[in-house]
């Protein structure tokens, strides 16, 4: 059995003629929440989680990430460097099909559950030099910290999920691992601002595509694809959950 990748519209690398979908399954998931992916948790994610209710929504979405899971969850090592690789192999084969820039989401959905599961992605990440991969993680706190496995990898951007609950370990661990940046999530942009002021000392950036400055997908491809900040790690960023 194989992983599946997913076709998630804001992180699309290129997009169908008409600008509505993703040509290309460039990001991969697992089912959200502290039952299955995330350990690292938080109250406020759970309870605001986007992934989660997509999951809801779509059952097709759901049966995917179900399936995905059943089959890394219990993996060993080896064999999560094996199943990785090759949904990789095929994802770099449809890009070069399609001439398209190589851009991975990892996680659209889900999170690093296990030391183990971090580094094997590393290790997959290290042996494709040639793609961008980025990643927000919430497993930065006591009892399940992989930040030191993926940190420093020089085609990965890492983020850290910040909010109210985990904000007290964001800036320990960003003092050890100075490449990772914070993604800090906040009931309004403004809330969020103040947030990211007063672990770095400036506001950051905000997602355009969270506050509608830029639309979800277009011809040219998904938000992030367009904005670019999250993909090559240019910038601390962040999001609000309600009132923009």
């Amino acid at each position: 059995m194989s992983l599946k990748r997913s076709s998630d519209r804001k992180t699309a690398n290129l997009a169908t003629p008409n600008g509505k979908q993703a040509k290309i399954n460039n990001a991969f998931g697992l089912p959200a929440g502290r039952t299955f992916s995330c350990p690292g948790a938080t109250s406020i994610c759970e309870r605001v989680c986007y992934a989660g209710k997509l999951e809801k929504l779509f059952p097709g979405m759901r049966a995917s990430m179900l399936h995905n899971w059943s089959i890394i969850r219990d993996a060993s090592f080896s064999e999560m460097i094996s199943l990785l690789s090759a949904m990789i192999v095929d994802f770099r084969a449809d890009c070069v099909k399609y001439d398209a820039p190589r851009e991975f989401r990892i996680h659209h959905d889900g999170d690093f559950f296990s030391r183990d599961y971090a580094s094997a992605w590393a290790t997959v990440v290290r042996a494709n030099p040639d793609i961008a991969f980025w990643v927000y993680t919430r497993s930065f706190t006591p009892g399940i910290n992989v930040v030191d496995l993926i940190a420093g990898i020089p085609n990965l951007s890492v983020y850290l999920s910040v909010d109210s609950v985990n904000e007290q370990w964001a800036n320990t661990i960003r003092d050890e691992y100075p490449s990772v940046r914070f993604a800090v999530l906040d009931k309004t942009s403004s809330d969020a601002a103040e947030t990211m002021v007063s672990l770095t000392g400036r506001p950051g950036g905000i997602c355009p595509e969270n506050v509608k400055r830029i639309p979800l997908i277009t011809s040219d491809g998904g938000a992030c694809h367009s904005c670019g900040l999250c993909v090559f790690g240019k910038a601390d960023i962040r999001f609000a959950i309600g009132k923009r």
